[in-house]
């Protein structure tokens, strides 16, 4: 894996998901999901890697972040609702995020998110995006506080 990784145009793409990339998005997914939510007991996200692999990721447009042949990001749309955007662990900070989120936002006039409360760095990612908060909610099952963020063009 890149850990020096500055982006090079020429080697980087962001390209539709294909089935062979499964094994790859559902180890970002969790890797970075565990990171991100301390709160949430890493034993809830792996009990979710079945349902990402038979429901979500099927059930959505998703975009992959590719690097000189590896994938380090990606992201899934579910009609205007930002699913999912995910970069792995030792790719952060880099400008991948950004790349795939100005991806999603190219392809839909509006966006909403929900992101958990206690994820500040992410909702200051999305702050900084222009993403507002519209609402709040109880995740129903984690039973921790969400944030319904929207952005519009």
């Amino acid at each position: 894996m890149a850990v020096g990784l500055q982006i090079v145009r020429e080697s980087r793409v962001i390209r539709e998901y294909q089935e062979a990339d499964l094994e790859r998005v559902l180890e970002i997914w969790l890797s970075a999901s565990i990171k991100a939510h301390s709160f949430i007991e890493a034993e809830f996200w792996e009990s979710k890697v079945s349902d990402m692999r038979e429901m979500y990721i099927p059930a959505s447009e998703t975009f992959v972040f590719e690097f000189e042949g590896e994938i380090y990001g990606f992201y899934s749309l579910y009609e205007h609702t930002l699913a999912a955007i995910f970069v792995t662990p030792g790719a952060q900070g880099k400008g991948i995020g950004t790349l795939l989120l100005n991806d999603a936002k190219s392809r839909r006039e509006s966006l909403q998110l929900a992101v958990y409360k206690g994820n500040s760095p992410s909702i200051s990612f999305y702050e900084k995006h222009g993403f507002i908060s519209t609402d709040e909610k109880v995740d129903e099952h984690t039973g921790h506080p969400e944030l319904i963020m929207e952005y519009t063009s």
